[in-house]
């Protein structure tokens, strides 16, 4: 199911076919747009409905996941429209950079890097939408770096992706409700899951009660995967961390302790807990770089990450440019279809239906709520050694994060991260930025960056020359 783009300009280009973006172009193009929808991975679903490789033969892949059906329908929908050439999907397309065009029609150029041979691809569209999802956030620890280590939200991509366990015996730890669906599919499928390790105290939901009796689907979504726990033995740990992971060529055990209500860790209640593998995250961070590439404004989320500012009907502060999903503030996939709909009738210029309204402004209240609930304690650091690697891409320990800010006179992370290089590897400090920017003492802020992803040089070298003004 691909298609070739189209020398004229579509109505719509929307980046990402992850839950957002798959709705917003199946909507765009039931009210008539023409669309073109581009995607990093090879099928649609993004990293919520990731799909077994086929040569794993796979007979239900839909067990791995929650709320199938919705994907499920929309999926189908996309084939049809591929199929009557109202969208042209395009897989493996990594777009990097989108630019304005001079003049009115179309309004921006796509770039993008596309398929295993990294060739060059443009597309241009008349408007664009940007659902580009969000990746994990990880908070360092002593020993995080031993192989058995992985995301939490890696761990559940290796299940449902290559239908392979990090390991038999499975800590999953941190802080959100992700922990939760990732245990129970752990569990489910064979692995032993000593406990669930949450740094956060669920009791903080109490304060936000009203989104809570709005939202009874997540309240019983919630109880599903405690009776899975239940049901497979799992022990729920709240105000607790994993504060250290122990092993030689893999981690073999983990140093659970608990936690202050800033999640300082509580001398004498650290206890060994043997396991083979550990999936740890805090939770997910807005992936924005193409947004804040073209100047869209952003706002502090709740969670300590940062968000776009988005009006009701999901436009950015750029004219021509929407945004739907985690770019807005972490919510989940149900959230994130919603969205993508209000933003389809927006760019069609339709009037958004009542209900996506009614039922947007109920998922976000809850999204709040679980963003405030499980926002990371300052007190984290404390379980950080001077010798712990904070940016790994350039082995950069905490020890001379700290120097850095303490004798060095740094207040910010741009520059920590001139005087120490932490943020300056691979990931362009994707990894270790929440916690650059904890031990500066500052809140994280927006990447801004030319690049979304790695490029050709000679992509580079082929773009037309800017005229001189």
């Amino acid at each position: 199911m691909t298609t070739s783009p189209s020398d004229s300009p579509s109505d719509l280009a929307v980046v990402g076919a992850g839950p957002a973006g798959l709705a917003a172009a199946v909507a765009a193009a039931g009210l008539g747009l023409r669309v073109t929808l581009l995607d990093a991975g090879e099928r649609p679903g993004g990293q919520y409905y990731r799909h077994p490789a086929p040569g794993l033969g796979a007979a239900r892949p839909e067990a791995l996941h929650h709320g199938w059906p919705a994907f499920a329908s929309r999926e189908a929908a996309l084939r049809a429209h591929v199929s009557a050439g109202r969208i042209a999907y395009l897989p493996y397309h990594h777009v990097w950079t989108v630019t304005p065009d001079a003049g009115e029609s179309p309004a921006w150029t796509l770039h993008a890097v596309a398929g295993p041979d990294e060739a060059a691809a443009t597309v241009r569209a008349r408007r664009v939408l940007l659902a580009t999802g969000a990746y994990e956030r990880q908070l360092p620890f002593p020993g995080w770096t031993l192989p058995g280590v992985v995301g939490a939200g890696g761990a559940q991509a290796m299940l449902k992706g290559g239908l392979v366990l990090p390991g038999s015996r499975v800590v999953v730890a941190g802080s959100g409700p992700l922990l939760l669906a990732v245990a129970g599919s752990l569990a489910a499928a064979g692995a032993r899951v000593p406990a669930v390790v949450e740094a956060a105290a669920y009791t903080g939901y109490v304060h936000h009660t009203p989104a809570l009796l709005r939202n009874p689907g997540k309240l019983a979504e919630g109880a599903t995967y405690g009776g899975a726990l239940l049901r497979h033995g799992v022990r729920l740990l709240t105000r607790h961390a994993v504060t250290e992971a122990h092993g030689g060529d893999r981690v073999e055990a983990v140093t659970v302790a608990r936690l202050d209500r800033d999640w300082r860790p509580v001398p004498g209640t650290a206890r060994r807990i043997p396991c083979d593998a550990v999936a740890v995250g805090h939770g997910l961070v807005p992936q924005l770089e193409l947004a804040t590439g073209l100047g869209c404004a952003t706002r502090p989320s709740p969670d300590a990450t940062v968000a776009l500012e988005l009006d009701a009907e999901q436009r950015t502060s750029v004219p021509g440019v929407w945004s739907a999903g985690e770019t807005g503030g972490i919510g989940g996939a149900q959230l994130a279809l919603v969205e993508g709909e209000v933003a389809a009738h927006s760019v069609a210029g339709r009037p958004v239906p009542a209900r996506l309204v009614r039922t947007r402004t109920r998922l976000r209240a809850f999204a709040a709520a679980m963003a405030g609930a499980h926002r990371p304690g300052p007190g984290w650091t404390g379980w950080l050694r001077e010798d712990t690697d904070v940016c790994r891409c350039e082995e950069v320990p905490a020890g001379r994060i700290r120097e850095a800010v303490e004798d060095l006179g740094a207040r910010d992370a741009r520059t920590v991260k001139l005087l120490t290089r932490a943020g300056m590897g691979w990931c362009q400090g994707r990894m270790c930025g929440p916690a650059v920017a904890a031990l500066a003492g500052t809140e994280p802020a927006p990447d801004r960056r030319p690049l979304s992803c790695p490029v050709p040089l000679r992509h580079l070298a082929a773009l037309p020359a800017e005229p001189p003004h």
